[in-house]
Protein backbone atom coordinates (compact mmCIF):
# COMPACT_ATOMS: atom_id res chain seq x y z
CA UNK A 1 0.00 0.00 0.00
CA UNK A 2 1.36 3.29 -0.72
CA UNK A 3 1.92 5.57 1.92
CA UNK A 4 -0.64 8.29 2.59
CA UNK A 5 -3.76 5.88 0.95
CA UNK A 6 -5.86 3.42 2.16
CA UNK A 7 -7.37 0.22 1.23
CA UNK A 8 -10.96 -0.51 0.90
CA UNK A 9 -13.66 -1.95 -0.82
CA UNK A 10 -16.53 -0.24 -3.22
CA UNK A 11 -19.04 -1.14 -5.73
CA UNK A 12 -18.24 0.07 -9.26
CA UNK A 13 -21.00 0.01 -11.96
CA UNK A 14 -19.75 0.39 -15.27
CA UNK A 15 -21.04 -0.49 -18.71
CA UNK A 16 -24.78 -1.57 -16.72
CA UNK A 17 -22.28 -3.87 -14.91
CA UNK A 18 -21.70 -4.21 -11.00
CA UNK A 19 -18.67 -5.15 -9.69
CA UNK A 20 -17.05 -5.65 -5.95
CA UNK A 21 -13.83 -4.35 -5.95
CA UNK A 22 -11.05 -3.66 -3.58
CA UNK A 23 -8.98 -0.42 -4.17
CA UNK A 24 -6.86 2.86 -2.69
CA UNK A 25 -8.13 6.22 -1.59
CA UNK A 26 -6.38 8.89 -0.68
CA UNK A 27 -6.44 9.14 3.14
CA UNK A 28 -7.36 12.51 4.75
CA UNK A 29 -7.00 13.50 8.70
CA UNK A 30 -6.60 16.74 11.12
CA UNK A 31 -3.17 16.70 12.14
CA UNK A 32 -2.16 19.57 14.43
CA UNK A 33 1.07 21.58 14.75
CA UNK A 34 2.43 22.93 17.97
CA UNK A 35 5.22 25.05 18.79
CA UNK A 36 7.27 25.15 22.23
CA UNK A 37 4.45 23.49 23.83
CA UNK A 38 1.33 25.94 22.11
CA UNK A 39 -0.74 24.84 19.50
CA UNK A 40 0.17 26.74 16.51
CA UNK A 41 -2.20 25.95 13.98
CA UNK A 42 -4.74 22.16 12.77
CA UNK A 43 -4.54 21.34 9.19
CA UNK A 44 -6.60 19.26 7.26
CA UNK A 45 -4.22 17.28 5.08
CA UNK A 46 -2.92 14.18 4.23
CA UNK A 47 -1.20 12.33 7.21
CA UNK A 48 2.27 11.00 5.94
CA UNK A 49 5.66 13.18 5.77
CA UNK A 50 4.56 15.62 8.38
CA UNK A 51 7.59 16.85 9.62
CA UNK A 52 8.27 18.04 5.83
CA UNK A 53 4.54 20.09 5.75
CA UNK A 54 5.41 20.99 9.63
CA UNK A 55 8.83 22.62 8.53
CA UNK A 56 7.42 24.33 5.48
CA UNK A 57 4.62 26.03 7.57
CA UNK A 58 6.82 27.25 9.67
CA UNK A 59 9.33 29.25 7.10
CA UNK A 60 6.23 30.33 4.77
CA UNK A 61 4.82 31.80 8.03
CA UNK A 62 7.91 33.80 8.66
CA UNK A 63 8.73 31.55 12.24
CA UNK A 64 11.77 30.14 11.24
CA UNK A 65 14.47 30.81 8.29
CA UNK A 66 16.40 28.10 8.64
CA UNK A 67 16.31 24.71 9.25
CA UNK A 68 18.65 25.25 12.19
CA UNK A 69 16.24 27.13 14.03
CA UNK A 70 14.89 24.22 14.76
CA UNK A 71 15.79 22.13 17.93
CA UNK A 72 13.66 19.16 18.25
CA UNK A 73 10.68 17.95 15.84
CA UNK A 74 8.34 15.09 17.08
CA UNK A 75 5.88 13.31 14.88
CA UNK A 76 2.74 11.64 16.96
CA UNK A 77 2.96 7.75 16.42
CA UNK A 78 -1.07 8.38 15.58
CA UNK A 79 0.43 10.92 12.68
CA UNK A 80 -2.14 13.25 14.88
CA UNK A 81 0.28 15.80 16.06
CA UNK A 82 3.74 17.44 15.25
CA UNK A 83 5.45 18.46 17.98
CA UNK A 84 8.49 21.33 17.31
CA UNK A 85 10.73 22.62 19.57
CA UNK A 86 12.42 25.90 18.69
CA UNK A 87 15.87 27.22 19.72
CA UNK A 88 13.59 30.51 20.16
CA UNK A 89 12.04 29.50 23.60
CA UNK A 90 10.46 32.38 24.17
CA UNK A 91 8.41 31.91 20.76
CA UNK A 92 4.77 31.89 21.01
CA UNK A 93 1.85 31.49 18.74
CA UNK A 94 0.46 34.98 17.14
CA UNK A 95 -2.76 36.62 19.13
CA UNK A 96 -3.76 37.61 15.78
CA UNK A 97 -6.03 35.28 14.76
CA UNK A 98 -5.39 33.12 11.48
CA UNK A 99 -7.03 33.92 7.87
CA UNK A 100 -8.38 30.77 6.49
CA UNK A 101 -7.80 30.89 2.60
CA UNK A 102 -9.73 29.73 0.06
CA UNK A 103 -7.42 26.16 -0.07
CA UNK A 104 -8.93 22.82 -0.08
CA UNK A 105 -10.54 22.14 3.46
CA UNK A 106 -9.67 25.58 4.26
CA UNK A 107 -6.12 27.33 3.87
CA UNK A 108 -4.46 28.62 7.16
CA UNK A 109 -2.19 31.28 7.05
CA UNK A 110 -1.34 34.20 9.65
CA UNK A 111 0.24 36.36 6.83
CA UNK A 112 -1.40 39.33 5.42
CA UNK A 113 -2.09 38.71 1.57
CA UNK A 114 -2.32 42.02 1.34
CA UNK A 115 0.68 42.86 2.14
CA UNK A 116 3.21 44.08 -0.70
CA UNK A 117 5.99 41.98 -1.71
CA UNK A 118 8.87 43.64 -3.86
CA UNK A 119 8.65 42.61 -7.42
CA UNK A 120 10.71 39.84 -8.30
CA UNK A 121 13.98 40.42 -10.68
CA UNK A 122 14.52 37.63 -11.80
CA UNK A 123 15.79 36.47 -15.61
CA UNK A 124 14.80 32.75 -15.43
CA UNK A 125 12.80 32.19 -18.54
CA UNK A 126 10.88 29.49 -20.39
CA UNK A 127 10.26 28.09 -23.81
CA UNK A 128 6.59 27.01 -24.45
CA UNK A 129 7.95 23.49 -24.69
CA UNK A 130 9.29 23.49 -21.69
CA UNK A 131 6.48 24.59 -19.74
CA UNK A 132 4.05 21.53 -21.43
CA UNK A 133 6.84 19.23 -20.59
CA UNK A 134 6.73 20.09 -16.97
CA UNK A 135 3.23 19.75 -16.56
CA UNK A 136 3.90 15.94 -18.41
CA UNK A 137 6.53 15.37 -15.73
CA UNK A 138 4.23 16.85 -12.69
CA UNK A 139 1.34 13.91 -14.13
CA UNK A 140 3.99 11.26 -14.42
CA UNK A 141 5.79 11.83 -10.74
CA UNK A 142 2.27 11.88 -9.23
CA UNK A 143 2.75 8.62 -7.38
CA UNK A 144 -0.68 9.25 -4.82
CA UNK A 145 -2.98 10.56 -7.84
CA UNK A 146 -1.74 7.55 -9.96
CA UNK A 147 -2.79 5.08 -7.16
CA UNK A 148 -5.59 6.81 -5.49
CA UNK A 149 -6.74 10.30 -7.42
CA UNK A 150 -8.36 12.59 -5.29
CA UNK A 151 -5.23 14.41 -4.37
CA UNK A 152 -2.69 17.74 -5.53
CA UNK A 153 0.62 17.42 -6.59
CA UNK A 154 2.60 20.55 -6.54
CA UNK A 155 6.81 20.15 -7.88
CA UNK A 156 9.89 22.41 -7.83
CA UNK A 157 12.09 22.79 -11.01
CA UNK A 158 14.97 24.22 -12.23
CA UNK A 159 13.17 24.57 -15.60
CA UNK A 160 14.27 20.92 -17.07
CA UNK A 161 13.58 18.48 -14.56
CA UNK A 162 11.52 18.21 -11.48
CA UNK A 163 13.92 18.36 -8.28
CA UNK A 164 10.93 18.04 -5.45
CA UNK A 165 7.82 17.05 -5.59
CA UNK A 166 4.85 16.84 -3.54
CA UNK A 167 1.52 15.55 -3.08
CA UNK A 168 -1.72 15.83 0.01
CA UNK A 169 -5.56 16.97 -0.45
CA UNK A 170 -4.99 20.77 0.53
CA UNK A 171 -3.22 22.38 -2.64
CA UNK A 172 -2.02 25.11 -0.12
CA UNK A 173 -0.24 22.11 1.64
CA UNK A 174 1.71 20.85 -1.33
CA UNK A 175 3.65 23.93 -1.30
CA UNK A 176 4.75 24.08 2.39
CA UNK A 177 5.31 20.52 1.34
CA UNK A 178 8.19 21.87 -1.33
CA UNK A 179 9.96 24.02 1.36
CA UNK A 180 9.66 21.72 3.95
CA UNK A 181 11.58 19.27 1.66
CA UNK A 182 14.03 22.37 0.11
CA UNK A 183 15.32 23.00 3.65
CA UNK A 184 15.83 19.01 4.38
CA UNK A 185 17.62 18.29 1.31
CA UNK A 186 19.59 21.65 1.18
CA UNK A 187 17.84 23.21 -2.33
CA UNK A 188 17.33 26.56 -2.95
CA UNK A 189 14.18 28.00 -3.95
CA UNK A 190 14.67 30.93 -5.17
CA UNK A 191 14.43 31.41 -8.81
CA UNK A 192 12.91 27.78 -9.49
CA UNK A 193 9.87 26.92 -11.06
CA UNK A 194 6.54 26.08 -9.75
CA UNK A 195 4.30 23.68 -11.33
CA UNK A 196 1.44 22.41 -9.50
CA UNK A 197 -2.43 20.46 -10.40
CA UNK A 198 -4.23 22.84 -8.27
CA UNK A 199 -5.96 26.26 -9.05
CA UNK A 200 -3.48 29.20 -7.89
CA UNK A 201 -4.91 31.32 -4.84
CA UNK A 202 -3.85 34.05 -3.77
CA UNK A 203 -2.07 32.39 -0.67
CA UNK A 204 -0.14 30.06 -3.40
CA UNK A 205 1.33 32.79 -4.86
CA UNK A 206 1.86 34.62 -1.66
CA UNK A 207 4.40 31.48 -0.78
CA UNK A 208 5.54 31.27 -4.11
CA UNK A 209 6.77 35.18 -3.71
CA UNK A 210 8.41 34.12 -0.23
CA UNK A 211 10.26 31.07 -1.89
CA UNK A 212 11.41 33.17 -4.84
CA UNK A 213 9.82 31.61 -7.20
CA UNK A 214 9.19 33.71 -10.60
CA UNK A 215 7.04 31.20 -12.32
CA UNK A 216 4.37 29.65 -11.11
CA UNK A 217 2.42 26.98 -13.57
CA UNK A 218 -0.86 25.34 -13.13
CA UNK A 219 -2.66 22.81 -15.11
CA UNK A 220 -5.94 24.86 -14.36
CA UNK A 221 -6.99 28.64 -13.48
CA UNK A 222 -5.61 31.30 -11.01
CA UNK A 223 -7.72 33.26 -9.19
CA UNK A 224 -8.52 37.42 -9.96
CA UNK A 225 -7.04 38.10 -6.69
CA UNK A 226 -3.39 35.69 -7.52
CA UNK A 227 -3.08 37.74 -10.92
CA UNK A 228 -3.63 41.12 -9.24
CA UNK A 229 -0.58 40.39 -7.14
CA UNK A 230 1.41 38.21 -9.22
CA UNK A 231 1.30 41.03 -11.93
CA UNK A 232 2.40 43.23 -9.22
CA UNK A 233 5.15 41.25 -7.66
CA UNK A 234 6.47 40.66 -10.68
CA UNK A 235 5.77 37.09 -10.81
CA UNK A 236 5.01 34.67 -14.16
CA UNK A 237 1.34 33.00 -13.55
CA UNK A 238 0.68 30.15 -16.32
CA UNK A 239 -2.57 28.39 -16.40
CA UNK A 240 -4.48 25.64 -18.30
CA UNK A 241 -1.68 23.85 -19.53
CA UNK A 242 -2.35 20.99 -21.95
CA UNK A 243 -0.23 19.43 -24.94
CA UNK A 244 -0.83 22.06 -27.53
CA UNK A 245 -0.51 25.46 -25.52
CA UNK A 246 -1.19 27.28 -22.44
CA UNK A 247 -2.62 30.80 -20.94
CA UNK A 248 -0.01 33.36 -19.92
CA UNK A 249 -1.57 35.91 -16.92
CA UNK A 250 1.17 37.84 -15.94
CA UNK A 251 4.77 38.74 -16.70
CA UNK A 252 4.82 37.31 -20.30
CA UNK A 253 8.07 38.16 -21.08
CA UNK A 254 9.61 35.03 -19.43
CA UNK A 255 8.29 32.72 -21.69
CA UNK A 256 9.68 32.33 -25.12
CA UNK A 257 7.48 32.46 -28.65
CA UNK A 258 6.52 30.06 -30.57
CA UNK A 259 7.14 29.40 -34.33
CA UNK A 260 5.57 28.83 -37.26
CA UNK A 261 7.47 26.70 -39.67
CA UNK A 262 6.83 26.99 -43.19
CA UNK A 263 4.12 23.97 -43.17
CA UNK A 264 1.68 26.71 -40.76
CA UNK A 265 2.42 23.47 -37.89
CA UNK A 266 3.70 25.22 -34.43
CA UNK A 267 7.07 25.21 -33.28
CA UNK A 268 7.67 25.47 -29.70
CA UNK A 269 11.06 27.41 -29.85
CA UNK A 270 13.51 25.47 -27.06
CA UNK A 271 16.63 28.04 -27.23
CA UNK A 272 15.31 30.71 -24.46
CA UNK A 273 16.46 28.21 -20.76
CA UNK A 274 16.08 28.85 -17.51
CA UNK A 275 19.05 29.77 -15.97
Amino acid sequence: MVRGTRRLSYTVYQDGVKQEVEGSIIEEGLVRIHVNGFELATFMCTPHDLDELAIGFLRSEGFIQALEDIRALTVCPNRSCVDVWLRDLAFRPPATRPIVTSGCGGGITFDDLSRQHRPLDSKVCLSPAQVIGLVQQLYQSAVLYQEARGVHTSALSDGHRLLLVAEDVGRHNTIDRLWGKALKQGIETHDRVLVATGRISSEMLNKAAKMGVPIVISRTSPTSLSVELARAWNITVIGYVRRNGFRVYSAPQRIGEAQRTEAGAVHLATSRQVR
